[in-house]
């Protein structure tokens, strides 16, 4: 349990009751000996472990930095995105803690029941839609009187982000995202009773000039299922597990080794004017830009990978490498 820091005048007022007689030191003792008891509080359950608040945790801190890749690049400005709090509250909780119209999707998680909420601060929805719109970035809280256009526009903006919330879960369980609804009041939202304990990941972001929240409300009886892989033995069984299995290793190189590539030589080139190509006759000949002597590239799927000689091989033309091209780091 954390001890409590008692401030300067606190701890004189206490000297002076106990030098004035006001309180007696022995009793002080006897109040700490007595077994405290803590307020449990049902409506707060709390359902999931330290351990595995610390999982989920990490899982997003990868899913804000997927997240601002993603929009740095569509949005074409400044963004940044991190993980501020994760925590686990009543739904009903979590309803209240939003503002009264705000901008909502509605994300299933095939195979997992249930569905998420992604909360996006107007703030920061009407910063993105602006600049997908070829502003600057800036913010104008007008959520009541959003048109088909801006919703399909953020709709279609939010439904290719889901890759990320994909690529993010998937060291945990493969699930499929689907964005089913979009959503302005929380009011309307009864995805679970009120007294559900949900997790809410809370994501900083900035935009451009623009900063808000970004809330991810993830009910309990989605995570009910995976809820052993949350917990560090499970990152630790699988992290052994690929140091563990060498024979899987092995036949994956083995499977490799006798794909099949395509290999060309390319014995020359050369560049002719379109009206020297119409008037080519039989007999004629196209000077190559290679030189008799000059080693030939040898490419694999199109990309050169050696220098070859020309020859031939128990009356068969073949080429032998002489040396490998080799590319950047």
């Amino acid at each position: 349990m954390a001890e409590e820091v008692l401030s300067q005048n606190e701890i004189d007022a206490l000297l002076s009751a106990l030098s004035s007689g006001e309180m007696d030191a022995n009793q002080l003792k006897q109040e700490e000996k007595d077994k405290k008891v803590r307020v449990y509080d049902f409506k707060r359950a709390l359902r999931f472990s330290k351990d595995q608040i610390r999982s989920i945790s990490r899982i997003h801190e990868n899913f804000a930095r997927l997240l601002t890749t993603y929009f740095s690049a569509q949005l074409r400005t400044y963004v940044h995105i991190s993980v501020a709090s994760v925590d686990q509250i009543p739904y009903e909780e979590f309803i209240r803690s939003i503002p009264t119209m705000t901008i909502l999707n509605i994300y299933s998680a095939s195979p997992l029941n249930g569905r998420i909420i992604f909360e996006f601060n107007p703030n920061i929805a009407y910063a993105m839609l602006d600049r997908m719109l070829g502003g600057k970035g800036g913010s104008v809280n007008k959520v009541e009187n959003l048109t088909e256009i801006e919703m399909t526009l953020m709709s279609q903006l939010f439904e290719k982000a889901l890759d990320n919330l994909q690529e993010a879960w998937g060291s945990v369980v493969e699930i499929d995202p689907v964005l089913e609804e979009f959503e302005v009041n929380p009011q309307f939202l009864q995805l679970v009773s009120p007294n559900e304990t949900v997790v809410v990941v809370s994501l900083n972001t900035t935009i451009a000039e623009s900063t808000g929240m970004i809330n991810i409300c993830i009910p309990h009886v989605v995570l009910e299922p995976i809820i052993p892989k949350l917990s560090v033995h499970y990152w630790m069984q699988k992290e052994n597990s690929k140091e563990s299995k060498p024979e899987e290793y092995k036949n994956l190189s083995d499977t490799i080794e006798t794909a099949l590539v395509d290999m060309k030589v390319i014995l020359g080139e050369s560049t002719i004017s379109m009206n020297e190509l119409l008037h080519l006759n039989q007999h004629d000949m196209i000077q190559l830009d290679q030189k008799i002597d000059s080693p030939l590239p040898l490419l694999v799927d199109s990309q050169p990978k050696f220098f070859v000689q020309p020859g031939k091989k128990s009356k068969r033309l073949a080429v032998q490498i002489l040396e490998e091209i080799k590319g950047g780091e």
